[in-house]
């Protein structure tokens, strides 16, 4: 099986939004090579208590995103043939338009080739079960111990494609939703991924979720943590495209039947997603928002008053902003 490889050099400052802005694009399961040195949690979820002195951390990092490459050299992006050249071309894009609002240090990509059959495996040996507040985390090749046994349980495998609810975007919008979660209450998720929002809210108590997301892989990802997790396919409806430039999506997902509206995406895409998801929301509808990196946080407070929705909080973990907001009764 071969692999193309796309490299890109930054700085660690941007690591975090440059994937998050290539996974939009369809370039999934992010290696990471920089010399940050493994902090005390790094070090208990890999099992590690004393590691060897490594080299001084110089603030360049080295991204690396594989895309199979078919028998006859093509590749498949969000379920398009396309090529190399072309997945080049647009990563290039994207590296400039970052460069317009943040630092991305040389911003350079380059393209190689790999056969390594496991690579796409080798990531579970990094995610091990971990808490959000006093909620378990954990993915199926690990057993819940003895003493987690009384806590809520999530039951996730994200796979490559997906996060695993680590990062603090994720754990911004669970503790919003969980906050502002009703009996009964009807979640739309935009941007869904393996469905940990969606997941965690009906456990919370809500009575129906409907999911979007760009990736089709995200149909599957969503079945298999639902079934993981007891969730009726019933209570969890998942629909792939772009509700933004849709009509056909926006049509399906409803209109005004929403007691919340949770989408954890970036900055660029929040702007024109909320002018849209206006409609989706009940009267009194709480919208939660995340993955807004912190010198976004304005542009994003904006579009959701511009809107016509009053915002409620602000909420920061690390260099990430959660803002939620809710739309007028009348």
């Amino acid at each position: 099986m071969k692999w193309k490889k796309f490299k890109v050099k930054t700085i660690t400052d941007a690591e975090d939004i440059i994937i998050s802005t290539l996974y939009d694009i369809g370039l999934e399961g992010a290696q990471i090579e920089d010399k940050i040195p493994l902090t005390a949690l790094e070090k208990e979820q890999m099992f590690v208590d004393i590691l060897p002195e490594g080299p001084e951390d110089d603030g360049i990092a080295y991204l690396s995103f594989f895309v199979e490459e078919k028998e006859d050299g093509s590749l498949e992006v969000l379920g398009e043939r396309t090529d190399a050249e072309a997945v080049l071309e647009q990563v290039r894009q994207e590296l400039e338009d970052l460069r317009q609002f943040c630092d991305i240090g040389e911003g350079s990509v380059t393209l190689d080739e790999t056969e390594d059959i496991d690579w796409i495996n080798n990531w579970k040996q990094y995610f091990h079960q971990f808490y959000i507040d006093d909620i378990l985390v954990i993915p199926s090749w690990e057993d819940v111990k003895a003493e987690d046994r009384d806590r809520m349980v999530l039951h996730i495998d994200p796979g490559t494609a997906f996060g695993t609810g680590m990062h603090e975007t994720t754990q911004l919008c669970v503790r919003q939703l969980r906050k502002y979660m009703t009996p009964g209450a009807r979640l739309l998720d935009v941007g869904t991924g393996s469905g940990i929002l969606s997941i965690l809210s009906l456990m919370f108590g809500a009575g129906h979720a409907v999911g979007t997301d760009l990736d089709p892989c995200a149909v599957e990802a969503v079945a298999a943590n639902s079934e993981a997790n007891g969730i009726a396919p019933s209570r969890f409806e998942m629909l792939t495209g772009n509700i933004i430039t849709d009509q056909e999506v926006r049509d399906r997902v409803g209109y005004g039947c929403y007691d919340i509206v949770a989408a954890n995406i970036l900055a660029e895409v929040l702007v024109p997603l909320t002018p849209v998801i206006v409609d989706q929301l009940k009267p009194g509808g709480i919208y939660i928002t995340s993955g807004i990196i912190d010198d976004r946080e304005e542009a994003v407070a904006e579009a959701v008053k511009a809107a016509g929705l009053k915002v409620l909080e602000v909420n920061r973990q690390g260099e990430w902003v959660n803002v939620t907001a809710q739309k007028p009764l009348a």
